[in-house]
């Protein structure tokens, strides 16, 4: 009886660490995530679209932008501690003091979107690149701080080398590839209201979900002359499989009508089932991460198949990284830089 009480107790030790440790690892990250909103208080992203700014907004094509607000860098705490000291950029991010940032709200569809800017400093005309971010579900501030971290840290060098880059912050009610697809498209028409943008030189590129966004804009334009996506998801189904709260915390939350038509609104964000749609105009890069536990890197060779099978103009890279290429950031950028420099 007595190994039988040691042995219980010593379970009931291990379950305690056990949740001790899971409680405090979703209690950091919530609490962390509450202070980064907390911190974005009384910004410029902390800006709400008014009912006044739709009244304003009525007679305004898709595209259109209904305001436009240049910001510093060092006014957006939860970014600004990360680059930099003493008040001043890190000396790996000096190059941003040669950029300016804005953020917009633009007319999409029916509504008004935010979305975020970036561009060189110094006087010409440059061709535009659209980006499309990872991530779902954000909403007002949060959203726009997470458009603004992702093309800070995956396109500001791009930036630096003369391009204009553009990134919608998405519509509040995310449909993950349904209907929020326009808020992506309608950009190329925002291009052609920006000073500095040539909007007949327009490429792209997506992220993660933004890869997935980038597939669906070149299904549904011929308007992007290149486009590059790292790590994304070329079938969203099979995603499922390995990671099943895809389906539980996004698809079924987000995507509409998914428990009546499953099948179909799947096969409508997979580019694996309309390959042959994709603009033959265009010209594609793949960025592949073969330590990907997010995105199975077996996507990328999927749809690299498909692509073969039709003579699609397209290079497929990989690299031994994870989701982020977090080792391979210098690596990605180089690339980047060389496919838009050739190609756009």
């Amino acid at each position: 009886m007595k190994i039988v009480k040691r042995i219980g107790i010593f379970i009931g030790v291990i379950i305690i660490f056990i949740c001790l440790f899971i409680g405090f690892k979703f209690g950091n990250k919530y609490y962390t995530s509450y202070k980064n909103e907390k911190a974005l208080s009384n910004t410029i992203l902390d800006k709400e679209i008014q009912d006044k700014d739709i009244k304003r907004a009525k007679n305004l094509k898709n595209g259109q932008i209904l305001s436009k607000e240049s910001f510093n860098l060092s006014e957006i705490p939860p970014i600004w501690n990360k680059i930099s000291e003493n008040n001043s950029l890190l000396k790996t991010y000096e190059y941003l003091n040669q950029i300016n940032f804005y953020v917009i709200v633009y007319k999409s569809d029916s509504l008004l979107v935010n979305g975020i800017i970036a561009e060189p400093k110094r006087e010409g005309k440059f061709p535009v690149i659209i980006f499309n971010r990872g991530g779902n579900k954000e909403i007002g501030k949060m959203a726009k701080a997470k458009t603004l971290y992702a093309l800070l840290f995956a396109t500001s060098k791009l930036v630096n080398e003369g391009y204009v880059v553009m990134a919608s912050c998405y519509r509040e009610n995310d449909e993950f590839g349904g209907n929020d697809i326009h808020d992506v498209l309608n950009l190329i028409e925002t291009a052609k209201e920006i000073e500095k943008g040539d909007a007949n030189r327009i490429g792209m590129f997506g992220w993660s979900r933004g890869g997935m966004m980038t597939y669906l804009s070149l299904k549904h334009t011929d308007k992007i002359k290149t486009a590059v996506i790292g790590n994304g998801p070329s079938d969203i189904e099979a995603l499922i499989k390995e990671r099943p709260e895809m389906e539980t915390k996004v698809y079924a939350k987000l995507v509409p009508n998914y428990e009546k038509n499953k099948e179909e609104e799947l096969k409508k964000r997979s580019v694996i089932y309309w390959a042959d749609e994709l603009d033959k105009s265009a010209s594609l890069l793949i960025l592949c991460g073969t330590e990907d536990k997010r995105v199975n890197p077996n996507q990328s060779d999927k749809i690299a198949s498909k692509l073969t099978e039709i003579n699609y103009d397209f290079t497929l890279k990989k690299f031994k990284t994870d989701h982020k290429f977090s080792d391979k950031v210098k690596e990605r950028d180089e690339l980047l830089i060389d496919w838009f420099k050739e190609k756009l």
